[in-house]
Formats: C-alpha cells, structure tokens, sequence
C-alpha cells in the first residue's frame, strides 16, 4: 500500500477548476488554511504537482514512515514470538509483563495497520506512545501502588470552588 499525499488531499478550488500556483499567490490565507488541517495538492502548469502541508503532518508521516521499517525488521527476524522480537527493536517493552508485551505488540501491530490504510499516522503514534508512557510509569515503580477505591457510598460530594 502506498503511503502517499494524495489520498486524503482537497484541492482548493477558488472557482477554478484546479488549484494553480498563482491562486496560492492570490489566496495564501485560503490554502494555509487548508493546509493547516489536511495537506493540499497545488498544480503547476510547468511542473509536478506540489502538496502543501503542515510541519505536524509531515512529521507524523515521518514517525509513520520509521515506526514502519522498525516493524519489517521485527518481522524478518524469525526469532521468538512476535512479542520477543518487538522487545528487541523496543527495549522499553522490557519493563511489561510478559502478557502485557503480547498485548502491547499485537495492539501497535493493529494499530499500524489502520494507520497505513486510513494514512492516519496519528493512531499508531498514540499508541506507541500510550504503551511506552506505560512501561516509563511501570519501570519507575508507579505500577506497585494499589489504588485506594472510593466506595460511591462513603463519598462525601465534593463542593466546587
């Protein structure tokens, strides 16, 4: 599947037919805009076609795009179950229990999926780092409190200020 611009791209019409380099000329504010939520293909009449897209999306594509070879080298490495070969290329995975790292692989497995087919980065960083933050807080022994349950009822309403 390719990972490409063009997918989720809205080309700004202006009361043209295609968005042409002048109308960014024209209508900069327009097509920032745009930009600023989703990237935006501008046409040349001279040139390729150029997509114009914020800082935030580019590096999310760019974390997709590096999540993605770590995860093809977890695969071609025939060593171990799924959860053992993540743990190399994660090391923090290492801080989970051993049933966490099986739920923590086969989550940022499916997660990476629906990325790459909706060219949605954003899910599959999230849960990256939704599972890293986890094995940070593990690791730092934030994991070993019990919490202590308010029973709904000895709760006493709490006033607002």
């Amino acid at each position: 599947m390719p990972l490409t611009a063009d997918s989720p791209t809205r080309r700004v019409t202006g009361g043209l037919k295609k968005l042409r380099s002048s109308e960014l000329n024209r209508n900069p504010a327009k097509v920032f805009a745009e930009a600023e939520d989703h990237p935006v293909t501008v046409t040349r009449r001279d040139g390729e076609a150029l997509v114009l897209m914020s800082q935030r999306e580019a590096e999310g594509r760019r974390e997709l795009l590096n999540f993605a070879a770590q995860l093809i080298t977890v695969t071609l490495d025939g060593e171990g179950s799924l959860s053992t070969r993540m743990a190399k290329a994660f090391p923090w995975m290492l801080a989970l229990s051993p049933d966490d790292r099986q739920t923590c692989a086969q989550d940022l497995v499916d997660a990476a999926r629906a990325s790459f087919s909706t060219d949605q980065p954003h899910l599959v960083l999230s849960e990256l780092m939704s599972w890293k933050e986890t094995a940070t807080a593990i690791a730092a022994g934030l994991g070993d409190i019990e919490p202590e349950w308010l029973d709904e009822d000895d709760a006493a309403p709490v006033e607002r200020p």
